[in-house]
């Protein structure tokens, strides 16, 4: 049994007054990636710096403006980095780079060095605030936790003033959601009183979920207690940095920005520490399916997942949001039929607004248009089937058929698993579009009678065909050409039979397009009915082949 005894619960906030409830997200807060410090750290085998030059661009590209790039007084990697950076002129001016420091007079100088030449520069500072810490790891009292940040902060405030770009400050109580609120705020307070911001030239309060400790609401309550507690609001902003310890990362931020947050930290697809920190891509898209602009170039998802995976050395789980490669994917029947009626309902229906069952978005416009939406396997249905049909090859099936194509790809599925579009194209082929055996249309040669009117057998046609290799002409007349070759090859055949639907559409577009013709036919002694699929460039021969096709499936197929 689960020693569940062995761990208390994390206190919660007595907060009744709290607002975010009632709130929505409007816009896009202010991203900052982590990627190359957060998440460089927690892989196994850390990028090297042309790997972190190709990372840094694809950041650039994809529009953040604020990127912390590394821990440049930690090593020397990660100072040579920055320096490339620097000497290769690759860092935009509407970018500002942010590097992380401890609090500590020789690495604070070391990281002034790596920043010499930048214009604009985020230096974060931070130290671990949380009653655990405080005990277990620093042996200090609060006043002593309080004095090592002020004395980081009147260190950069020190270097800063040689500097000749844009400083911003950036202070961390770490272990922010292990920290009561009243000492978090305390410590912020007398940073703040020690660096002076103003309105004008802010600075960045971050509130780190450096480990999940609770539910999601619980940090909404921290963020806004400390929002609404901060002296002089109006110049900070407010950051927060959440990682996933929970698996609520992305819920923890997306309720912290309904409780004030200005800017989120985080990483592309969640890499980080433990279970890592939040994915920036999910929030942003997000954002995105409820129509709001996430401000951020993220509609080429696999440009994205490529240079990623490249460079961090981590595969994208197929589940993942958005950037899964099922994500889009469904193989339930019932969720593949009301994917195929939600698209041909967006198409019918000339509807503004994305509205699909099971698909939140519109998967091309992330870049995901030549991906399969539909996938067959065993617990597939008609609908999926039939989407397939569509969407790959342009067969619109009639609603009639496509329970009968699919009990026949059904069966392959129940033998192999999923059966990929090539081979449901292939069995289609093989049970309608090459059934010519053994009666096989030829040629057929049709002449109008009377005025044009409809007037009963004013089609007469010839057909020729073979019939188990031996070719026969064969005259007769009807109410139209498919009516009239019904009839004749029902007297030379001896067949009782009725075409109870019939339905044809054109597969192409062009001088040179090509048609499907359907027909549904039925033997009227023993009521068995089965379809037959023609195609040609001429509607006529089309119906005609679909017809031969469904008699070699309904009499000639024992």
């Amino acid at each position: 049994m689960l020693n569940y005894k062995k761990y208390k619960r994390n206190p919660v906030v007595d907060y009744p007054e709290r607002e975010w409830p009632n709130k929505q997200i409007e816009k896009a807060p202010i991203w900052c990636s982590v990627d190359l410090r957060d998440g460089n750290q927690a892989l196994i085998e850390p990028m090297v710096v042309e790997e972190k030059i190709e990372f840094f661009n694809l950041l650039v590209k994809l529009g953040f403006k604020e990127i912390e790039i590394g821990f440049p007084s930690a090593s020397q990697i990660e100072y040579d980095f920055l320096r490339e950076l620097v000497d290769r002129n690759l860092i935009p001016d509407d970018v500002t780079v942010q590097v992380l420091v401890q609090c500590r007079e020789h690495l604070i100088k070391r990281t002034f060095e790596a920043i010499e030449g930048i214009k604009n520069v985020i230096v974060h500072i931070y130290n671990s605030t949380s009653t655990l810490q405080r005990r277990v790891v620093f042996k200090m009292d609060k006043e002593e936790i309080i004095n090592i940040a002020v004395e980081g902060t009147r260190l950069v405030k020190k270097y800063a003033e040689d500097f000749d770009g844009n400083i911003i400050l950036e202070y961390s109580p770490e272990s922010f959601t292990g920290t009561e609120l009243d000492f978090a705020l305390d410590i912020c307070n007398a940073v703040q009183e020690e660096w002076g911001p103003t309105p004008e030239k802010k600075m960045i309060f971050n509130l780190p979920a450096t480990v999940e400790m609770n539910t999601p609401n619980v940090y909404a309550d921290q963020i806004e207690w400390m929002g609404k507690h901060f002296k002089n609001r109006e110049s900070i902003i407010l950051s927060i940095h959440p990682h996933n310890d929970r698996g609520t990362g992305v819920a923890i931020s997306e309720l912290a920005l309904l409780a004030g947050a200005d800017r989120v930290e985080g990483t592309l697809f969640g890499n980080g520490e433990r279970t890592g920190n939040v994915d920036i891509l999910t929030i942003a898209y997000n954002m995105f399916s409820q129509g709001i602009n996430p401000e951020l170039e993220i509609e080429h998802i696999n440009e994205i997942i490529e240079v990623y995976e490249r460079c961090c050395k981590l595969p994208i789980d197929a589940r993942h949001p958005y950037a899964g490669k099922l994500v889009f994917t469904a193989f339930s029947g019932s969720h593949q039929d009301a994917i195929n009626k939600g698209v041909q309902a967006m198409a019918s229906e000339n509807n503004p607004y994305w509205e699909v069952p099971y698909l939140p978005i519109d998967p091309s416009d992330i870049g995901r248009e030549y991906e399969p939406i539909v996938r067959i396997n065993s617990q597939s249905g008609k609908g999926g089937v039939a989407f397939i049909m569509d969407s790959y090859y342009g067969y619109k099936l009639p609603k009639t058929m496509h329970k009968e194509f699919a009990d026949v790809i059904q069966k392959i599925a129940e033998k192999q698993g999923e059966v990929a579009p090539e081979q449901i194209k292939s069995k289609f082929d093989e049970c309608y579009i090459n059934k010519k055996e053994p009666l096989h249309f030829r040629r057929c040669k049709i002449t109008e009678s009377g005025d044009n009117e409809d007037n009963g057998n004013d089609t007469e046609i010839e057909l020729t065909v073979t019939f188990k290799g031996e070719e026969k002409v064969l005259n007769g007349c009807g109410n139209g050409p498919i009516d009239a070759a019904k009839n004749i090859l029902s007297e030379a055949f001896n067949l009782d039979i009725k075409i109870l639907d019939y339905s044809e559409h054109a597969l192409s577009q062009g001088s040179n397009a090509k048609a499907a013709a359907y027909i549904h036919l039925m033997n009227k002694k023993t009521k068995a009915s089965t379809f037959g699929v023609g195609e040609s460039s001429n509607i006529t021969r089309a119906s005609i082949r679909a017809l031969v096709s469904a008699i070699n499936r309904l009499e000639f197929s024992k």
